[in-house]
């Protein structure tokens, strides 16, 4: 059976708000509904996003006066500089210089898209808390919405709106989250706070929130979810295992904790006595990664899938697409470390068919090391690698900087064995990659563009973080463009694109 949503965007209002040059361009080139982002930077040309990529609106540079124009005809901004027109979705997001000026403008068109959810309702009606991971822009807090609409016909569902993003600006919320009640947030840094009020004082069965992205909202939200109630949220994060990675987000599904185990149930596991163990029970049952709009991977397990990744094992996900057709279907994902299974228990060999035969295998046991991403490095640049959990059977360590300075036993041991250990910097793909060429005595091959602009993006980020104020990378595609700013997220450092195609490059520069 085919399937189609139903959207509402109210893109007129926005369009209203923008100078009337600018205006006439967006109508010129049409596609309304592929529009994501109108962007006004002062000194350089306005542009917009859509789906597929940027259009320059015009060739001259956007003024003061058509940035003021734009703030005189929206809401206030709050603390966290982002506005809204009311009774929309639409939210506009500002840039000041030091003086508080308003300098930059990200004009974000606000979507409410009717059946969203119909992929994943049976989850979302299942009273499970839930959590939702994606890159931005790729829909999760239209999920969220569709979600509060759907579920506050036959439950109590609150709203926790730091934004304004869910139910839209003004006091009023937006038809689209339909009998939901929305809770608005002063300002963000009091988001836990009202999580809490709307649990003690509005006797919800739902609560919806976006981004959870501190420490206190984390530990708000296992409050909430012990407490009896649903909690669907979104997070920072586009994977499972990078929240696991995430120190201060990690608690939401369990945390990670090193273990040291007694020598008959090392023998039983087949382990090293010293392992990375889940801290506690996760905060959210199942865990969406929302891979694009009709593409979803489903963790229904929190509790199961993390333990397979701190084990090396498959994950027991479950993939959810549609067609171009709109057809349904439902598969089991296949894991990440897709390949040949070795005998011995505990070690998975990573292979391609393009793998070079010459090469040995070589058997590394990885240490506070996301397993998948180097099972990915080793796939992307066909080298011959067994994950192993037996450190006798190893014949090198792979570490990070932060592990290591901790000298636990099984960096000790490894050291006593004479093991080589290679200390990454970070938990990167670009990292293990560069890592794998010193094992294998590679040289970065000239054929391999996304490697070396990777591997250009981990050098600017490392002299930004040692106190380089901006660093501009060469230019790239859209494709490594997006791989590069990940990279400047991962690492907490704010990244931007500027110039124009097939010039078009990315900044990389500290917060604030």
């Amino acid at each position: 059976m085919s399937y189609t949503n139903h959207i509402t965007d109210d893109l007129d209002m926005l369009l209203s708000t923008l100078p009337e040059d600018i205006r006439v361009a967006l109508h010129q080139v049409g596609r309304r509904d592929e529009l994501l982002e109108v962007i006004l930077d002062l000194g350089r040309v306005p542009t917009a996003r859509y789906t597929d990529g940027e259009v320059v609106l015009r060739d001259t540079e956007v003024t003061h006066a058509e940035i003021q124009y734009v703030v005189d005809q929206i809401g206030e901004f709050d603390d966290d500089n982002r506005a809204g027109i009311a009774r929309t979705l639409h939210r506009i997001a500002a840039i000041r210089n030091r003086k508080r000026d308003v300098v930059g403008l990200t004009c974000r068109v606000g979507r409410a898209v009717y059946g969203t959810i119909a992929i994943i309702q049976d989850i979302i009606e299942s009273g499970k808390s839930i959590l939702l991971l994606g890159r931005p822009g790729v829909g999760k807090t239209t999920m969220l919405r569709e979600a509060a609409r759907v579920l506050a016909e036959n439950k109590r569902v609150v709203i926790v709106d730091t934004s304004n993003e869910i139910g839209g600006d003004g006091d009023i919320p937006h038809p689209a989250v339909g009998r939901a009640r929305r809770m608005q947030v002063e300002m963000p840094s009091l988001q836990h706070e009202v999580m809490i009020e709307a649990v003690e004082n509005h006797n919800p069965e739902v609560i919806i929130i976006d981004e959870i992205g501190r420490e206190l909202e984390a530990l708000a939200a296992r409050t909430i979810a012990e407490r009896g109630v649903q909690l669907i949220a979104t997070a920072h994060g586009n994977t499972l295992d990078n929240l696991l990675l995430n120190p201060t987000l990690s608690d939401l599904v369990g945390g990670v904790e090193s273990v040291t185990l007694s020598d008959e149930e090392a023998r039983r596991r087949g382990t090293q006595k010293t392992i990375l163990e889940r801290r506690a029970p996760p905060t959210v049952d199942v865990l969406i990664e929302i891979q694009d709009r009709q593409r979803l991977l489903i963790h229904h397990s929190v509790a199961k899938s993390v333990d397979a990744l701190l084990r090396g094992q498959p994950l027991q996900a479950e993939l959810r697409y549609r067609d171009d057709e709109g057809e349904l279907h439902v598969e089991q994902a296949a894991p990440p470390s897709i390949g040949e299974r070795e005998g011995a228990k505990g070690s998975s060999l990573v292979r391609r068919p393009e793998v070079q035969e010459a090469m040995d295998p070589v058997r590394l046991y990885p240490y506070g090391i996301a397993r998948n991403r180097l099972q990915r490095a080793a796939k992307r640049m066909r080298v011959p690698v067994y994950i192993t959990d037996d450190l006798g059977k190893a014949e090198a360590m792979v570490t990070t900087k932060a592990f290591y300075r901790k000298r636990p036993r099984v960096v000790a041991n490894a050291e006593r064995r004479q093991l080589p250990i290679y200390v990454l910097r970070a938990n990167t793909v670009a990292q293990m990659e560069a890592c794998l060429s010193d094992i294998f005595d590679l040289e970065n091959p000239p054929d391999d563009p996304l490697g070396q602009a990777l591997q250009e993006a981990e050098e600017a980020i490392r002299q930004v973080l040692g106190g380089v104020p901006e660093v501009e990378l060469g230019p790239q595609n859209a494709f490594v463009r997006r791989r590069q700013h990940e990279m400047a997220r991962v690492a907490d450092l704010t990244s931007y694109s500027v110039g124009e195609e097939p010039n078009r490059r990315v900044r990389i520069r500290r917060e604030g």
